[in-house]
């Protein structure tokens, strides 16, 4: 039972989703305590009610919390972003060399190679592609 529940873990890469996910949430926080410390009482010193959090918009009987709504979206849109910029630097793709096939021996060298390493013959009208 423990080995098919270790092949399950490494065949749908719960572990590196459970990974994921708490860096997430870290950064998550970081990002909130970004926005809420630093950011909110900078735009609030700028508004002239002060705290816009708190801002409520009657209709009717009931108030409802617009400031608060406002603030959820803020804070979604830069942890977005936060985790935007984080995964475009973490996730670059290598860019894969130029390659192409040797017709005589059909191994795979270099697309700029004259001659091939495996078989040493010269190299005129090979194909490239990439690897």
């Amino acid at each position: 039972m423990y080995r098919e529940f270790k092949a399950f873990l490494l065949k749908h890469n719960v572990m590196a989703l459970a990974v994921a996910f708490i860096l997430g949430a870290a950064v998550s926080k970081v990002v909130a305590a970004l926005v809420t410390d630093i950011l909110m009482p900078t735009i609030g010193l700028a508004l002239p009610g002060g705290d816009w959090r708190e801002m409520t918009m009657p209709i009717g009987g009931a108030r409802l919390l617009i400031g608060d709504f406002m603030g959820a979206v803020l804070d979604f849109l830069i942890i977005a972003f936060a985790v935007f910029i984080i995964g475009k630097a973490l996730l670059r793709p290598e860019p894969t060399p130029e390659t192409k096939t040797c017709p005589a021996c059909l191994e795979v060298i270099a697309a700029g190679a004259s001659r091939c390493k495996y078989c040493t013959e010269v190299q005129t009208g090979a194909q490239a592609v990439r690897a």
